[in-house]
Formats: structure tokens, sequence, C-alpha cells
């Protein structure tokens, strides 16, 4: 998968949990969840525009190695803010997809560029 992909999932996925904020602080009166889940799942994309001009291969996987801690604390906060009530299954389930599709596709951009450097 081309880098350019995954910087589109990430920067949707980014949009989306800015609307998930939103929906959290103004329909739900939640403000703690919200702020973590907002700064973790923003940061995912922001880490993945950073390894674009990385330094060096291994700046490059430092990078997506905090985008990959980055979506997986989202995952985290996710499945709280479900089992919270919070958010429904429908929204959870479809966040959860696109969270995990990020995750899968940082973690195996890591093993590529790792094994390049081999």
């Amino acid at each position: 998968m081309s880098k350019g992909v995954l910087k589109k999932k990430s920067f949707h996925f980014a949009v989306r949990i800015v609307n998930l904020y939103k929906y959290l602080t103004i329909s739900q009166k939640e403000y703690v969840l919200s702020k973590q889940i907002l700064r973790s799942g923003t940061s995912v994309g922001a880490n993945v525009r950073e390894a674009e001009f990385a330094q060096s291969n291994l700046d490059f996987i430092h990078k997506l190695s905090i985008s990959q801690k980055e979506i997986n604390e989202t995952l985290y906060w996710l499945e709280l803010l479900k089992e919270t009530d919070f958010i429904k299954n429908e929204e959870f389930e479809s966040l959860n997809f696109d969270a995990t599709e990020l995750l899968k596709i940082i973690t195996s951009s890591i093993k590529t560029m790792k094994s390049k450097i081999k």
C-alpha cells in the first residue's frame, strides 16, 4: 500500500474523530474522554505526515511507531466510549473498523521499512 493511501486514510480518520469530538461535547456533554480521543485520534495522521519527510529510515520508523501507539490508544478510547454508552455500537463498529485498518497499514509499513534496512 502506498504512502498516499495511508496519508488519505489517516486524514479521513482524523476528520471522523473531530466530528466525534463535536458530537460528544455538544450532544453528550462529555469532556474528558472526548479530549483524550481527539488528541490520540488526530495524532495518528500528524505523525504519518511527519514520517513523510523523515530524515532517515530510522526516523521514518520512529514516526510511524508513534502513529501505531496513538491508533492503538484510540482503539482503547473507542472501546471505553462504547462500553459506557457514549457511542452506539454502529458508530463504534465503523470507527473501530477504520482504526483497525490504519493499525494494520501502519504496522505493515513499519515491518516493510525494517526489512529494507536489514
